[in-house]
């Protein structure tokens, strides 16, 4: 009985989000980073898919585990739309997250690789697409030393983008039914352009 009440729910989630598509937000600039496995990897791998991008550190001590974990399950959620949905995480400190750390942080939230990506690279790079492309704050604290890890600073919603690269919508990881909305509106988007 109650797993029809939750059926009810999701069905009527869904008509909901049939009656109105997720806006286009504006383009995302060209990128290409550096992924965990040491490849290049940006926006014209991306081209066809859409994705989900979020913004971490591997060593954040507040809010990244937490996030990731959110990502992890929209990664276990959206399973059934396999490589057609891709999911990105941001490094907001590439000086320290090499590829290879990306790839041991990844493996610790059980990433599958052919639809999770890590991104490091040059910082003022990463910067600029996050900041101006993804219109997602990050930076430093100025005057914080090096190794003071809650002087880095950086936004936690998560960004849907579409397969042609237009950002389609802004999810509040702390918000469970953002969250929902945003699988809701992942498999809407890559059913209607798969």
């Amino acid at each position: 009985m109650a797993s029809l009440g939750f059926v009810g729910v999701t069905v009527h989630d869904l008509m909901k989000g049939r009656s109105q598509p997720p806006p286009r937000l504006g383009a995302l600039p060209d990128f290409t980073f550096t992924r965990q496995d040491g490849q290049p990897f940006g926006l014209k791998q991306l081209r066809g898919h859409p994705f989900i991008a979020n913004f971490i550190f591997t060593r954040c001590p507040t809010v990244c585990p937490v996030f990731t974990q959110k990502m992890a399950r929209v990664q276990d959620h959206t399973a059934k739309l396999g490589t057609d949905l891709q999911l990105v995480s941001f490094s907001v400190d590439p000086a320290y997250d090499t590829p290879e750390r990306l790839a041991e942080y990844g493996k610790k939230y059980q990433a599958d690789f052919t639809r999770w990506n890590f991104l490091t690279g040059d910082y003022g790079t990463l910067k600029d697409t996050i900041v101006q492309g993804f219109k997602i704050s990050m930076g430093r604290e100025p005057g914080a030393a090096e190794d003071d890890l809650l002087s880095i600073f950086h936004g936690t919603h998560f960004v849907l983008v579409d397969s042609a690269g237009e950002i389609r919508g802004y999810y509040d990881s702390a918000d469970p039914e953002a969250t929902q909305k945003l699988e809701t509106d992942a498999f809407r988007i890559t059913r209607e352009e798969g």
